[in-house]
C-alpha cells in the first residue's frame, strides 16, 4: 500500500486543483450569468442590481452541478500531467509503486467529493433553484402584467365539481401548495372553453384554489378584476407534486418522499428516480472521470505527446458525459429504466479506464 505521507500528498495536490478549477469556474458562471440578468432586466426599474446579484447567486449552485464532473476531469489531469513532467510520478513508479497505488488517493478524494455534493450541496442547490424559480417568477411576470410563459412552466389538468380545468404555473413552492404566475383554462361538462383565468399567485386550500390579483376572461363579455377568486378543485399537495415540482427542486433526501407521494396519487415517478439514482451514482461518476485522468498522466510520462494525450483525456471525458445525458434523456422519456440510465455511463466509464491502465500497467 501507499505511505500515508505520500498518499496524503497526491491527494492534497488533486483536491487543490479540482477546487481551483472549480471556483473559477464558478466565479466565470457568475460572472456571466449576471451579466445576463442585468441585460435582461434592463428595462424593470423595480429590479436592482442587488436582486440581480441574488437571483445570480440563486442560479448558480444548478450550473455548478453539471459542472463538477469537468472540474473532477480536468483537475485529475492536471494533477497527474504535472506530477509527470516534475518527473515525481517516475520516482513513485521507481520504488515499486503501481498505478492503481498513485491513483487510489485521488480515486478516494474524487469518491469523497460525491458523496458530499450529493448529500450536502445538492439539497442547498435545490433550495436555491426553488427560489431562483420563484424570484425569475415574480421578476419576469409581475412586472410585465402578464403571469403567464409560454410553454415554459408547470402545467397539470385537475377535474372539480364545476368542470375540467388546465392550470399552467410559472414556479412553484412548498411542495406545489402555492404557485406564482398562474394561468387557468376552465372547460364546462362538454369540454367547451368557458374562461381563463390569470392570477398572480394561488394558494391549494381545502378544495379550492385562493388566486390573487386575478383576472377573468370570458369568451364575448368584459374582462373582470378580483382581488380574490376561487377556484374549485379534487387535488391536494401529493397529487400535483409531480406535474407542479421539478426534480432539480428536490433534495436528495426527500426524493424518496416525492417517488412515494407519485406512486401513490397514480402519477409516474420516472423523473424522481432518475434524479434519484443519477445523485447515487455521482461518486462513481467522478471515480470514471479520476481514471480517465489517470489514462492520460501515464500516457505522458511513458510514451510523451502531452498535448494529443491530453486533447484525447478532455475528448473522452465530454464523451462519457454526453453520454450520461444522453441516458438520463432516454431514462426521462421511459426509453430506458432509471437505474440503467444513471448507472450505465459511470460503470462504463470505470470499466474503461481500468482495462485501459490494465493494459498499459502490465501490456
Amino acid at each position: 500500500m501507499i505511505g500515508r505521507t505520500l498518499g496524503f500528498y497526491f491527494a492534497r495536490r488533486f483536491f487543490a486543483s479540482v477546487t481551483m478549477i472549480f471556483f473559477s469556474c464558478v466565479g466565470l458562471i457568475m460572472l456571466v450569468d449576471f451579466l445576463e440578468m442585468a441585460r435582461r432586466t434592463a428595462d424593470r426599474d423595480t429590479v436592482s442590481a442587488v436582486t440581480v446579484a441574488l437571483l445570480t447567486i440563486y442560479r448558480t449552485p444548478a450550473f455548478t452541478e453539471q459542472l463538477l464532473p469537468f472540474a473532477v476531469l480536468f483537475g485529475g489531469m492536471a494533477t497527474f500531467v504535472t506530477l509527470s513532467r516534475k518527473l515525481e510520478l517516475v520516482v513513485a513508479r521507481a520504488v515499486g509503486l503501481s498505478v492503481w497505488q498513485f491513483t487510489s488517493p485521488a480515486l478516494l478524494v474524487a469518491f469523497l467529493i460525491g458523496v458530499f455534493a450529493t448529500c450536502v450541496f445538492n439539497p442547498v442547490s435545490a433550495d436555491f433553484k426553488e427560489r431562483a424559480n420563484r424570484m425569475e417568477a415574480e421578476i419576469f411576470n409581475t412586472a410585465s402584467g402578464v403571469f403567464t410563459q409560454g410553454t415554459s412552466g408547470f402545467w397539470i389538468r385537475q377535474q372539480s365539481v364545476d368542470g375540467q380545468a388546465i392550470i399552467q404555473a410559472a414556479a412553484s413552492q412548498q411542495g406545489g401548495r402555492q404557485l406564482t404566475g398562474v394561468t387557468v383554462f376552465e372547460f364546462d361538462r362538454n369540454g367547451k372553453l368557458t374562461d381563463r383565468v390569470e392570477a398572480k399567485s394561488a394558494i391549494l386550500g381545502d378544495g379550492y384554489w385562493t388566486m390573487k390579483e386575478a383576472r377573468v376572461l370570458v369568451p364575448g363579455s368584459d374582462q373582470q378584476t378580483f382581488e380574490t377568486y376561487l377556484l374549485a378543485t379534487k387535488l391536494d399537495p401529493k397529487q400535483i407534486q409531480e406535474s407542479l415540482v421539478s426534480p432539480e427542486t428536490v433534495s436528495f433526501w426527500q426524493l424518496p418522499d416525492a417517488i412515494s407521494n407519485a406512486e401513490q396519487s397514480g402519477f409516474g415517478a420516472a423523473r424522481y428516480r432518475l434524479q434519484l439514482q443519477s445523485l447515487l451514482a455521482r461518486p462513481f461518476l467522478l471515480v470514471a472521470m479520476v481514471l480517465i485522468a489517470a489514462v492520460v498522466g501515464l500516457r505522458v510520462f511513458r510514451f510523451g505527446g502531452v498535448g494529443q494525450t491530453i486533447l484525447g483525456g478532455v475528448l473522452a471525458g465530454f464523451l462519457l458525459y454526453l453520454g450520461t445525458k444522453l441516458a438520463e434523456d432516454l431514462g426521462d422519456a421511459g426509453v430506458v429504466h432509471p437505474i440503467a440510465a444513471a448507472w450505465f455511463p459511470a460503470l462504463a466509464g470505470i470499466f474503461m479506464g481500468v482495462l485501459i491502465l490494465l493494459h498499459r500497467e502490465d501490456g
